[in-house]
């Protein structure tokens, strides 16, 4: 018995200059968890949004609950059962969890809305689920894993048979994810389809019943999980066997670049330790631990309150990160798009803006010295793009870090954070990114890298500071790096 709940059938759509999908087939089954993979620019948000309806397919053929269409309205979706939860949550912040999940919905026969029954009935989905979420708190208030609990049950609630999850743990803690896969598997008993988009492997040999693979537009084969291996879905997904993912150090550590004697402020206390030149230093700590609130400690960003900041040697006061950029600190956020780059201007003028000053004379701007510097750091970092004045908002994910990069580099920065520096970023451009760290490292610079991926932590750090609740809990050398004690220092033990 064929039971086979959607399938595109030959789906091409083109943008001006690019192919997005180009002749795409492919079949989901009732009640399968089904992973698509590919790296940035592979095609996967624009097969979401043809299923979902928001975007048109030039050609091809939509076949979903036995009905073809040529091309589907996002209410048709919906009708057939189709619901996505993108990486951005689409909810309503100032409103409630349960009105978030019936808006829009008639709730009893009176002409006012019955909030005790709303309430009541959101209480029932949460409690199918075994989560404590208050119906009556507002969605600003809960944590990113309830967020996407209240999206999963507005979907429950709509009746959906398709559920389309779009990288739903990048933003949550291991432990949220073993809840998250919990709810996932029990939708999976109910004859739910979970489409799953992903760039952690080891979440699609969890989770997942079958996997599909797409590369430049084009959909390239379906595996059974069970008959597949993560070797070969690199090689499926970059078209080439990816060797040595974590490159090795060639220098030797030297000199202390950066010091921190007794930080306080932001939520951190009495935080002591130091980076060297040529050094990789990883930062350990589950959600929440305090990392990234040291960081913009460091850079100026949020106000130290007590402690000493040496940078080779000499003690500095840091009150902006204007003034951290002039003393050689850069950071690359954690949230590249919100807080690295400026999405809606070009890849020159991001490249360029830190480092304004020195390419401008009575405040007018030297357009050959933009120019030549950008294609400088477009070439050595090996961005991407037809052109130097594309908008940073049509790169991938990796071409994106690369250009917040760029700009801290321009400022000719020796001591850089990476915030998190590849979430969001396929395998392949993972390479990249870590390849360039290394290079930076083995031509002197300091480097401190903010990691919740344990792999990336082991496989890229020279030393491992770990950090729980705002407090340095202690240090790891490369001999004595352990995942178990990670994990162990991290919840405070």
């Amino acid at each position: 018995m064929d039971n086979t709940v959607l399938k595109l059938s030959n789906i091409t759509k083109t943008y001006p200059g690019v192919v997005a999908l180009n002749d795409v087939s492919i079949e989901f089954k009732t009640g399968e968890i089904h992973a698509i993979m590919g790296e940035n620019g592979a095609g996967k948000s624009t097969l979401i949004k043809v299923i979902a309806g928001a975007i048109t397919p030039d050609s091809g053929e939509i076949i979903i609950n036995g009905k073809t269409y040529r091309q589907m309205t996002p209410q048709e979706a919906i009708s057939n059962g189709v619901s996505v939860i993108y990486q951005e949550f689409n909810l309503f912040e100032s409103l409630t969890a349960a009105e978030n999940i019936f808006i829009g919905e008639k709730i009893s026969d009176k002409k006012l809305v019955d909030f005790k029954e709303m309430n009541q009935k959101a209480k029932k989905i949460f409690d199918k689920f075994n989560v404590k979420i208050n119906p009556k708190a507002q969605v600003q208030s809960l944590s990113p894993a309830y967020k996407q609990i209240v999206e999963i049950s507005k979907a429950i609630n709509k009746n959906a048979k398709i559920l389309i999850m779009d990288e739903p743990t990048a933003p949550l803690t291991m432990a949220e994810v073993e809840e998250l896969f919990k709810i996932v598997n029990e939708l999976k008993q109910n004859g739910i389809t979970i489409i799953y988009i992903s760039h952690r492997l080891d979440e699609i040999f969890t989770i997942a019943d079958r996997v599909s693979i797409m590369r430049d537009g084009k959909y390239i084969t379906t595996r059974n999980i069970e008959d597949t291996s993560r070797k070969d879905l690199i090689s499926l997904m970059v078209g080439r066997e990816l060797k040595n993912s974590y490159p090795q150090p060639e220098v030797e550590p030297s000199d202390i670049a950066l010091e921190v004697k007794n930080i306080s402020g932001n939520g951190i206390k009495n935080a002591n330790f130091n980076v060297k030149k040529g050094e990789i230093l990883g930062m350990a700590g589950l959600v929440g631990a305090g990392r990234t609130e040291l960081m913009r400690v460091l850079f100026g960003a949020d106000k130290m309150e007590s402690g000493e900041i040496l940078i080779k040697g000499k003690p500095v006061r840091i009150k902006s990160p204007a003034e951290a950029l002039e003393l050689g600190l850069g950071l690359i956020p954690e949230d590249r798009k919100h807080h690295g780059a400026f999405l809606q201007n070009s890849i020159e003028w991001n490249i360029c803006i830190s480092n304004i000053k020195k390419i401008s004379k009575s405040g007018i701007v030297n357009r050959k010295s933009e120019k030549d510097q950008a294609k400088y750091y477009c070439d050595s970092l090996r961005i991407k793009t037809p052109s130097q004045e594309q908008k940073v908002l049509n790169l991938s994910g990796g071409n994106q870090q690369k250009v917040v990069l760029a700009k801290v580099m321009a400022a000719n920065t020796d001591i850089l954070i990476f915030d998190e520096p590849t979430r969001g970023i396929d395998v392949g451009a993972r390479e990249e990114i870590y390849h360039l760290m290394r290079d930076l490292a083995n031509e002197g610079k300091a480097i401190i890298m903010v990691s919740s991926d344990m792999e990336e932590l082991l496989g890229m750090s020279d030393r491992i500071i770990v950090m729980a609740e705002g407090i340095i809990k202690g240090e790891l050398t490369k001999t004595d790096f352990s995942q178990q004690l990670i994990l162990e220092m991290a919840s405070g033990e």
